[in-house]
């Protein structure tokens, strides 16, 4: 299993620049962050100044919790008289609303459009905590906002005071404090429903995750649909294509237009990666398929490959690199793939090699 990999090697660049300075140090840790939030589904950042309106605040809550599993079922109805039930959130503020993590206003609005302070976010996500009303005495927003300080859901949002607007920055950080805060009554943290644990500096380990709970590379043609092979329903998922946030049927116009796709699934968090033939996208994947051509080894040692050519049915040559014990095996003598076997290759980190051709990683395969 070596979807592990494609992980692993942004986050092992963004760990050797934060050795550098300060400044790559915080930047190594918004990475991290905002590839756990993006990977868990909760949201996609686009400018993380934007600020957050009420209802895709609404949309992340259900997005960060086991009921982000019935937004389906939650569809074509409205509960407050400024949310139509065709409202691209109106699932979601059903949700949010019916758990008692956020609440309407007077006259039986919901003020949709409206923006996000930090006082209403730290009173939602301290209800999906656990915490109610009786667990605070006095001032309540005072209170709330004392404990949402204890717990530590302030980390990197020390200099937001409670009535100011919150940005796409800043529900990264709280998202991501969530997932790793304990709720009441629980010594498992919020996101071990996810299959997320901390590693040893108190940090979700999103590689562990990835390598006991993510399935594939499955390989979905034409005339296959993804729902043969996934162990939950389709739509109750949270789908990506080429790294970036997908509906189903865009998913399967790609399926469509290269005659085939790479899955991988997440059963716990329901979470579906998809890449296609020949990616361009800022994820840095690329899956390619073809024959295997070449093989090459070091001249040093005749046992261990280091790439391989891959050639399509159009006839354009690919040379993928090997830096893994385990694909350097698999192609071997010792392995299973041979020159002239028909693969599909799940690369990543192209660029230019001394030639001018370019280059790539092999993350993972599968034999065609």
């Amino acid at each position: 299993m070596h979807f592990k990999s494609m992980i692993s090697s942004l986050l092992i660049i963004t760990t050797a620049t934060a050795m550098c300075t300060m400044d790559a140090f915080a930047s190594s840790k918004y990475d991290l962050r905002r590839r756990v939030i993006e990977l868990t589904g909760i949201f996609k950042l686009s400018n993380g100044s934007r600020r957050v309106s009420r209802a895709e605040f609404a949309a992340m809550l259900v997005r960060a919790s086991s009921y982000r599993e019935t937004v389906s079922a939650a569809a074509g109805v409205s509960v407050f008289t400024d949310v139509p039930a065709e409202h691209e959130y109106a699932s979601y503020i059903r949700i949010a609303a019916r758990q008692g993590w956020m609440k309407g206003f007077l006259g039986g609005k919901f003020k949709p459009e409206e923006y996000i302070t930090l006082q209403d976010a730290a009173n939602a996500v301290l209800a999906v905590l656990g915490y109610t009303n009786e667990d605070f005495t006095g001032n309540q927003n005072g209170s709330r906002i004392a404990k949402f300080q204890y717990l530590e859901l302030n980390q990197e949002l020390e200099g937001v005071q409670p009535d100011e607007v919150l940005t796409e920055d800043n529900c990264l950080n709280l998202f991501y404090n969530l997932l790793k805060t304990e709720p009441k009554n629980s010594q498992q943290i919020y996101g071990a429903f996810m299959d997320l644990t901390l590693s040893s500096d108190g940090e979700i380990n999103p590689l562990e995750m990835l390598d006991t709970s993510v399935k594939g590379p499955l390989v979905v043609t034409k005339s296959r649909t993804m729902a043969s092979q996934l162990p939950f329903l389709m739509d109750k998922a949270s789908f990506f294509l080429d790294g970036e946030p997908a509906t189903k049927a865009e998913i399967k116009a790609a399926q469509e237009e290269n005659g085939y796709v790479v899955m991988y699934y997440n059963a716990s968090s329901k979470t579906v990666w998809v890449y296609s033939a020949q990616s361009d996208s800022m994820s840095g994947q690329t899956v390619l398929r073809g024959e295997i051509t070449n093989i090459y080894y070091r001249a040093s040692d005749v046992m261990t490959p280091t790439a391989v050519t891959l050639t399509t049915d159009d006839g354009d040559s690919y040379e993928c690199s090997l830096t893994t014990s385990d694909l350097q095996f698999a192609f071997s003598i010792y392995g299973t793939v041979k020159v002239g076997d028909d693969v599909i290759l799940i690369c990543s980190g192209s660029s230019e090699g001394a030639d001018g051709d370019i280059t790539y990683r092999v993350t993972d395969f599968v034999e065609d």
